[in-house]
């Protein structure tokens, strides 16, 4: 196994490099789908990857410096998944670790080892989990956007309340409190809560919630259901309260609205990368104003009129 570690760090430098060509993503596919050794050596290095990303600053050297220094590379890898396995036993209890996860405010795009494109919104958590007979993401936090790669083995994200099963598609899952969204914006997915029998298929354009035990009614996309991945919220007549509680997913801290404002009704789109800018714009658009005790304390309130 360890000779096929090397060869999976090989991979992972040549892949990385500036220079990539499609050639050499066909060998690596190749090479990738001749052995399920060599796909579950590439998964544990993906899970190694993913868990030095969210470490805590300088706790590790990430694998991104095989480019420069293959052998550092190879010894950091034993390292990990041997001699330092217990060091990492530890990080990976804390319920804040994840294969891959994003912060408050941050939104991340990764390609994973099959082609598949994967978009993590604010405050998400995901981990990988590929073999010779499956791909399985497992949602513990948050939302993501997918967008599947061809691949033989049957693509799913599992939440919570279940499994949604991927049929060719590009589709968002949002993992709430005892509930799940799903949203698909090509083809079609397959919904399988956990504490039932049922299955509902999900066709290009709509989207539900559903719990472990039962499935919500299927509606249609509002506009702009995942602009979130290009960093902007698109409103259509939301209530303020509404829109505000979306930004505030997207900030540290409080965010809020009075009472008095909650239901005024407005359309747009709003920057997620910068939600100050969003607060302005708010302000420009409807009588409110945001008052502000600390950056962490932003409420939105009436403009006090005389």
């Amino acid at each position: 196994m360890k000779a096929i570690l090397s060869d999976a760090v090989d991979w992972y430098v040549r892949l990385h490099d500036s220079h990539v060509d499609v050639a050499t993503h066909a060998a690596w596919q190749a090479w990738h789908g001749a052995d399920p050794r060599h796909a579950a050596a590439w998964a544990r290095l993906e899970q190694l990857q993913g868990r030095l990303d969210n470490a805590p600053s300088g706790a590790a050297r990430t694998l991104a410096s095989a480019r420069r220094d293959r052998r550092h590379a190879v010894k950091a890898l034993a390292l990990l998944l041997g001699v330092g396995v217990v060091g990492w036993q530890g990080y990976r209890v804390s319920p804040w670790s994840a294969d891959y996860a994003t912060r408050i405010g941050e939104r991340r795009q990764l390609t994973l080892a099959d082609g598949t494109r994967l978009d993590l919104n604010t405050d998400s958590r995901v981990d990988i989990r590929y073999d010779a007979s499956q791909r399985l993401i497992h949602l513990r936090r948050g939302e993501i956007l997918v967008e599947t790669a061809k691949d033989p083995r049957p693509l799913s994200v599992r939440t919570g309340e279940g499994e949604v099963l991927a049929l060719g598609t590009r589709f968002s899952v949002r993992q709430g409190a005892g509930v799940s969204q799903v949203a698909v914006a090509a083809h079609a997915v397959q919904v399988r809560p956990s504490g039932t029998s049922q299955v509902v298929r999900i066709d290009s354009g709509y989207g539900l919630q559903f719990s472990a035990d039962a499935v919500g009614p299927l509606l249609p996309l509002a506009p702009g259901a995942q602009a979130w991945a290009q960093g902007m919220l698109v409103s259509v007549d939301w209530r303020l309260g509404d829109v505000v509680e979306a930004l505030a997913r997207y900030r540290p801290g409080y965010l809020g609205c009075a009472r008095e404002v909650a239901g005024l009704r407005l359309s747009g789109a709003f920057n997620l990368d910068d939600t100050d800018i969003a607060l302005a714009s708010l302000e420009d658009a409807l009588p409110v104003r945001a008052r502000r005790l600390t950056r962490y304390w932003v409420r939105l309130e009436p403009v006090e009129v005389g």
